[in-house]
């Protein structure tokens, strides 16, 4: 064999052994797949059973974290038999265009806190806004998430149910109130939406 064949060769298995990704995801095409997720995440109020909680807003998510957390359920790293059956088939194309979607969706409604002081919960918060903020590019956007749905995570990540050594170590300590008091101060700031 020659120089240019042996080149060829290495090229072409190079090549093949690189993973495809996935394009920039596509508004129009999320919209179309997140029609199967709209029965649980467009109803503003719409719960979970057992235990009960609201399904979370994903409207005017991050979406790098949207496309993180379906991929947790499609490996089963997150736990939660719905959303493993609906997303354990969807390819990664569809997960970023889903995601696109999502970060479109407009979250300018303020939700009301149930329970919970907003104002201590804002002073508690601070260490958790370096990584939920509006510009975070990889964590979740935390802003007017349902109280319970904040309340129910954290209280996950206390337990080990949820798996995060960073939030599992940043929750830790925390008393039932203070947990109340954090989810009372996200859930009134303006940020994500039910899907309408």
């Amino acid at each position: 064999m020659n120089k240019k064949m042996i080149a060829l060769a290495l090229g072409i298995t190079a090549f093949s052994s690189v993973p495809i990704m996935a394009q920039a995801g596509s508004v129009e095409a999320g919209r179309d797949a997140f029609e199967a997720c709209r029965g649980c995440h467009t109803s503003p109020g719409t719960s979970n059973v057992y235990p009960t909680y609201y399904v979370p807003k994903v409207g005017g998510q991050v979406p790098a974290y949207t496309v993180a957390a379906l991929k947790a359920y499609q490996k089963s790293e997150r736990p939660h038999r719905t959303m493993m059956a609906n997303v354990y088939d969807l390819s990664d194309q569809t997960l970023e265009d889903i995601a696109t979607y999502l970060a479109t969706v407009d979250g300018s409604k303020r939700a009301n806190a149930n329970g919970g002081s907003a104002a201590n919960g804002k002073k508690l918060a601070e260490s958790c806004m370096a990584c939920h903020n509006d510009d975070a590019s990889t964590n979740p956007r935390l802003a007017g998430q349902h109280q319970n749905y904040l309340e129910k995570a954290m209280q996950d990540y206390q337990s080990g149910a949820r798996k995060n050594v960073l939030m599992q170590s940043m929750v830790q300590d925390l008393s039932e109130d203070e947990i109340k008091d954090i989810a009372a101060y996200f859930t009134s700031l303006k940020g994500l939406t039910s899907v309408e």
